[in-house]
């Protein structure tokens, strides 16, 4: 997998809990909640809730925390748009989308769009 500058590095190696603190704090300031931020991750990792709590105590960083992920989401790639300026599907370096994919997530929750939009649900009766 390849992996961009120093800078890229810092955040591969920054533990998921010092960062997830800030997600919720942000959804709660904007009248939302700390389940919300956690379904949100839960749907894009394929984690438990369980599974993302050990990983947030054990302050597993996001290089690892994206590798383990049990069951990366496929409905993951229809996360677009500008996060950091950055336009996320333009991102080649996988884990930074990965990261990214989460931060818009989260952006996502905390702008009050609904949950069901946030996380991609098919609309009710398509196919699954």
């Amino acid at each position: 997998m390849k992996r961009g500058g120093d800078r890229n590095q810092r955040i591969y190696k920054t533990s998921v809990a010092s960062v997830y603190k800030h997600y919720v704090d942000k959804a709660e300031r904007k009248g939302r909640t700390k389940a919300e931020v956690d379904e949100a991750i839960r749907w894009l990792t394929g984690y438990s809730q369980e599974e993302l709590e050990a990983h947030l105590e054990a302050r597993t960083d996001f290089e690892t925390f994206f590798a383990d992920a049990p069951r990366p989401n496929p409905a993951r790639a229809l996360i677009t748009g500008v996060i950091c300026g950055v336009r996320i599907e333009e991102i080649e370096d996988p884990l930074m989308r990965e990261i990214r994919y989460l931060d818009k997530l989260v952006d996502e929750i905390a702008r009050g769009r609904p949950m069901e939009k946030v996380l991609r649900a098919a609309p009710a009766g398509a196919a699954a």
